[in-house]
Order: C-alpha cells, then sequence, then structure tokens
C-alpha cells in the first residue's frame, strides 16, 4: 500500500496558495493549507504531516519562526522554504534551523515535486534509523532482566521518544 504525502502548505498569498494547492493534490498528494503562521502551527498539533511547504515572508509568525516551532514539535517532520524574498545567507540559516530545502519563486512544478519526494525520502530514513535504534534499546533492556525491570526500562525510553 503506498502511503499519500502528507503536505501543509503556508503562505499568505492566498491565491498562490490556492494554486499551488490545487497543482500538488492534483499529482497526488494530502494537501492542507494556512494562510498565516499560527494557524499553521495549529494545524500541524491536530494533525500529522510528513512536510511542510513554508513561505518565507509573512506577517505575524514568519517562516522561519514557524520552521523552527515545527521541528521542535514534530521529530520527523521535514520542511521546505518557497520564497520570492530568497538571499544566500537566509537559505543557510534556515538549512541551520533544520530546513531541508529552499527554492525561490516562482517555481517550477516539476523540481518542487521533486524536492518534495526526496524531503518525503529524508523523512522516512530518520523514522527507520529511529525505531532500529529504538528497537535495539528494547531488546537491550529485555536481555537479563525481570519483568518490572523490563516495563521500567521500556516507559523510560518511551517517555525519552515523546
Amino acid at each position: 500500500m503506498e502511503h499519500v504525502i502528507k503536505l501543509l502548505i503556508v503562505d499568505d498569498e492566498t491565491r498562490f496558495l490556492e494554486a499551488i494547492a490545487q497543482r500538488l493534490t492534483k499529482r497526488g498528494f494530502d494537501v492542507r493549507t494556512a494562510t498565516n503562521g499560527a494557524d499553521a502551527v495549529a494545524l500541524a498539533r491536530r494533525e500529522k504531516f510528513d512536510i511542510a511547504l513554508l513561505d518565507l515572508k509573512m506577517p505575524g509568525l514568519d517562516g522561519s519562526q514557524v520552521l523552527h516551532i515545527l521541528k521542535d514539535e514534530h521529530r520527523f517532520l521535514e520542511a521546505i522554504i518557497l520564497t520570492g524574498h530568497g538571499s544566500l545567507e537566509s537559505a543557510v540559516e534556515l538549512t541551520k534551523l533544520g530546513a531541508f530545502s529552499y527554492l525561490p519563486k516562482p517555481y517550477e512544478i516539476d523540481k518542487l515535486i521533486e524536492t518534495l519526494k526526496d524531503a518525503y525520502e529524508a523523512r522516512l530514513r530518520k523514522k527507520f534509523a529511529a525505531d532500529e535504534a529504538k528497537i535495539g534499546d528494547i531488546v537491550s533492556a529485555a536481555v537479563g532482566g525481570t519483568a518490572l525491570g523490563i516495563l521500567r526500562q521500556l516507559r523510560q525510553l518511551d517517555d525519552e521518544r515523546r
């Protein structure tokens, strides 16, 4: 069964937002939209997303602030910055904050889709690596321990990963 990529798109330009959401929905993405950073953060707290596509310049919470919050609250979410106001300095800074990629507006749909798929693959790699590490920790906890000791270690492992 193929997983449909859940995509959160955030942009204060509603015509652009509607157009890109429609194009990506037609290409098979499960798209939700927000016209500002606060709504995007609230939506991401209610629903799980694989990738966030963020406009950099928005009133209120801008793209870098939304990126920081989303990366802090959603461990495996990948984010792509899409902006018409970019610079090399902001690209470097946003990459340091955890952005997967940085694309200029106007965008080329094929390049955007390729970047979205690459971001999704990176998300899966990170998630699988974390799952493998957790399984290793569980196996280590189970070897030679008492039932109560194993349960305590499992609870601790679970708490550490939240």
